[in-house]
Formats: structure tokens, C-alpha cells, sequence
């Protein structure tokens, strides 16, 4: 975004484990996120736990927009909490789908899902994001090779 100073440092994020700079600036990535991937990639017992615990994370976020007069973490415009929690307004839905679950909705929520779409139809961030066929093919590309991982052979 125009002003915002930032280094980019190209991180592989697919590989465990994750670098010491990415936990160290991105402390809701021990938790938020690996409960959000349980939550779609696992079954049984295992699943409902890692639902309940992505259930339980965002409702922190959910409470943390209760507290807010605005659409966004940081106010009335895009700051950078809203920037770091992105996959929640646009990266979900598409994981949502390729997993076929509803983690994510209004009705548990609202305000979460309000301002996710608020992010998305931001005018910056809406020319800016990946188009959602390309992030669905990724992700059922990386659903499909992690199933096979935990699958044990016939």
C-alpha cells in the first residue's frame, strides 16, 4: 500500500518448518493458522477439536471488531492488523471450498464476515488480489498431496 515501508524477504511457506523471522513477526501464525488448516484437513475427533479451536480464534477476532466503531482492526481504513489477517477476507472462503467446510460464516461471524468483504471491495486490495480460480486450483492441489500424505497405503 502507497506510504507503507516494508522489506520483502521471500519466505517458502509450504515447508516446515517455518523460519524463525516468519514466528517471530507473525505470532498468529503458531496458532490461527494451523488451527484453521486442521480444521479443514483432518477428520473424526482430531477435525472437531481443530474446528472448535478455529472457532475459538476467531472468535477473539470476532470480539476485537465489537470493540470497533469502523469496518477494520485499525479503523475507518486498511491498517496493518487487517493487512497481516488477510486470509480472513479473502484466502478462507476458497480453503472453505476446497475442503467443504463452514468454518467462516455470518451467522457465527457477522462482524468477521462483514469486515472481510469490506477488505475485499477496498479499492487497493481488490485490484491487487489473486484471482480466486487460481488459489482454488493451489489449494486443492495442496488438500490433494497432504491427503495422500496422511492416507496410509492399501
Amino acid at each position: 500500500m502507497k506510504g507503507v515501508g516494508y522489506e520483502y524477504i521471500d519466505e517458502d511457506l509450504m515447508n516446515f518448518p517455518k523460519s524463525s523471522l516468519l514466528l517471530e513477526y507473525n505470532p498468529v501464525y503458531k496458532k490461527c493458522a494451523p488451527a484453521l488448516w486442521r480444521s479443514c484437513r483432518h477428520a473424526g475427533t482430531e477435525r472437531e477439536h481443530a474446528f472448535e479451536e478455529a472457532c475459538a480464534l476467531l472468535n477473539v477476532l470476532e470480539a476485537e471488531l465489537k470493540d470497533k466503531q469502523t469496518g477494520f482492526f485499525g479503523g475507518d481504513t486498511i491498517g496493518l492488523v487487517d493487512i497481516a489477517g488477510n486470509f480472513i477476507g479473502y484466502w478462507i472462503g476458497v480453503i472453505q471450498k476446497v475442503a467443504a467446510v463452514r468454518l467462516l460464516t455470518p451467522d457465527k461471524f457477522p462482524l468477521l464476515c462483514e469486515c472481510s468483504s469490506d477488505f475485499q471491495n477496498f479499492p487497493i486490495i481488490k485490484e491487487n488480489l489473486p484471482p480466486r480460480e487460481r488459489l482454488f486450483a493451489f489449494f486443492k492441489a495442496r488438500f490433494e498431496r497432504k491427503r495422500k500424505t496422511f492416507t496410509p497405503a492399501a
